[in-house]
């Protein structure tokens, strides 16, 4: 951030005319938790609440994230001892596989289709050690039934709106260690796709917001990146037309035509299936950090 920008928007009162020159932002001076309450107000997608992700439960059930998943475990090393809590669990991204290592997961997720994935999948592998809650991040984790575990887990679940308090909820419910994977970058939404519909990209707030907030709260948090290859195989040109309408708000039957024409133009044939021509690169940040 450069010395000489405009900082009224950053939660202090401070302005060209009464700094000093040369002057910087003291870091600490600045309220990360009102900066990121801003940017994430002006990323032009859609809401994403429990019916959001509802709908899009049918696809996550198809979705495999082996890269991703590989390489989050090589980053927490799970121990067979461990209780881990997952807080915005999702399909089981994590939950269903970190079961396997540990001694027991609790999943919780607002989504209730979200659930009846992670249901399924533990159902057909064999997996009993699943305590799956119905809940969001405003809740009061205790009334519903959520009690303390070694490991906390918020991965790719903080987009909330008082990004502090939730990762003070998160850190609280962790006896040993917390985990948090935010976005770095554009994440997984494809420029491409804005460009082909004439719609601006603004990606929003990233997790540079999150580790200037863990710092502000006198965390040390820990940092690494996951670089994920997407490619998805679809069955049809119909379905990837219409997976690529999530990140979007409000689409004219216009913009439809332009994202079903871009998607078609940029299909190939492969195993049976669809794929676009190119792989999107998603990038991960895991922040995590030890309790005293």
């Amino acid at each position: 951030m450069n010395c000489g920008s405009d900082v009224n928007e950053f939660g202090r009162e401070d302005t060209e005319k009464n700094r000093l020159p040369g002057e910087c932002i003291d870091m600490k001076a600045i309220d990360w938790n009102r900066v990121w309450q801003a940017q994430l107000a002006l990323r032009n997608s859609p809401k994403r609440d429990s019916f959001f992700w509802d709908k899009r439960a049918p696809s996550f059930a198809k979705a495999t994230e082996t890269e991703y998943i590989d390489h989050f475990l090589a980053i927490m090393k799970p121990r067979a001892d461990w209780t881990v809590f997952d807080m915005g669990c999702g399909s089981g991204t994590l939950a269903v596989p970190l079961a396997k290592l540990v001694s027991s997961v609790t999943a919780v997720d607002f989504s209730r289709e979200m659930l009846e994935v992670v249901r399924k999948r533990c159902e057909q592998e064999g997996i009993c050690n699943v305590n799956i809650i119905h809940g969001q991040w405003e809740d009061d984790w205790g009334k519903l039934g959520i009690n303390s575990c070694d490991v906390a887990i918020a991965s790719r679940s903080l987009v909330v709106d008082d990004l502090q308090a939730s990762i003070l909820k998160l850190s609280a419910m962790a006896r040993k260690r917390v985990y948090i994977v935010s976005v770095a970058g554009d994440g997984p939404r494809d420029r491409r796709i804005f460009d082909a519909i004439g719609r601006p990209f603004e990606s929003g707030p990233d997790y540079i917001y999150n580790y200037n907030l863990l710092y502000q709260m006198g965390i040390q948090a820990h940092v690494t990146f996951i670089e994920e290859i997407r490619n998805r195989l679809y069955e049809s040109p119909e379905e990837a037309v219409e997976s690529m309408q999530w990140m979007f708000n409000d689409l004219s039957s216009r913009e439809k035509e332009n994202i079903s024409d871009y998607v078609k133009d940029h299909l190939i044939s492969c195993y049976g299936g669809w794929r676009l021509s190119y792989a999107n690169v998603v990038r991960w940040a895991v922040m995590w950090w030890e309790k005293e």
